[in-house]
């Protein structure tokens, strides 16, 4: 754990110094604006048709046509973005070769994965904060539940600090960024779609794949429930890629 505190100050300003993170970040909140916009919209028009339609009125939910969806997009967004953040994390560090100099600095393995871990989630948790004030402007016209909201936002920066961890392992792998970054979106998108292949497949590999993919362990957070296994899942899945990340460094670097 030593000199984790220092890595990530050192990591926290080289990613709001780098023009990447505002670009992405920018790309992230238009998009994300879009997508809510068009979820309200279709709500609206909806809720207006209701007025003459008793049957219609009865369906509407707010929860399940505006706030889940949304919940469900920004993960989306996040699956494109947060590899952009990541790919530099190592490949900047074996680019310029400064990377066996950091190992021999008087910091802990863990403390410096740690430090570049934790600097990139408070990226991710200003990215989400900067989307409360569309929860804010729902709360204005209508009632909202604020549980669904909160468990919907665990659920969100859950499954980004899923990618995260993913994405420094990839961008350890090599000194390109663009690579790491390509990896990094290869791999997510592959533990997202394994469970497309449920029905194809029998009822113990279908309950596999879904154990698996990482997209089926956010729906329940988006419906407003909360279930330990489900952390679980995220938490032994951030775990194992730092720790694949931690001995393919020192396999690496001190092999010899």
């Amino acid at each position: 754990m030593k000199g984790a505190l220092a890595v990530f100050k050192k990591e926290a300003y080289s990613i709001f110094a780098s023009p990447i993170f505002y670009a992405s970040s920018f790309i992230f909140f238009v998009v994300a604006g879009y997508f809510f916009y068009s979820d309200t919209l279709y709500f609206s028009i909806l809720s207006f048709q209701a007025t003459n339609d008793p049957f219609l009125s009865e369906k509407l939910n707010l929860t399940s046509m505006v706030v889940t969806p949304f919940f469900g997009d920004l993960s989306t967004i996040l699956l494109l973005m947060l590899p952009l953040i990541t790919m530099r994390l190592y490949s900047e560090e074996r680019k310029s070769g400064t990377i066996e100099l950091l190992f021999t600095y008087p910091l802990s393995d863990v403390g410096t994965l740690l430090g570049k871990y934790l600097a990139t989630l408070v990226v991710l948790l200003i990215m989400l904060i900067g989307t409360l004030p569309y929860m804010v402007i729902l709360e204005v016209f209508a009632s909202l539940d604020w549980g669904v909201v909160a468990s919907g936002y665990i659920g969100v920066f859950l499954l980004g600090a899923g990618f995260i961890s993913l994405g420094i392992f990839t961008s350890s792998l090599t000194e390109n960024q663009i690579v790491a970054a390509v990896l990094s979106f290869g791999a997510l998108l592959i533990f997202w779609a394994l469970v497309w292949a449920k029905s194809y497949l029998g009822p113990v590999a279908g309950h596999a794949v879904e154990l698996i993919s990482i997209v089926t362990h956010l729906e329940p957070f988006t419906r407003g429930l909360v279930n330990t296994k489900h952390i679980v899942y995220y938490g032994v899945f951030v775990f194992f890629w730092l720790f694949m990340t931690i001995r393919f460094l020192k396999m690496r670097y001190w092999r010899g």
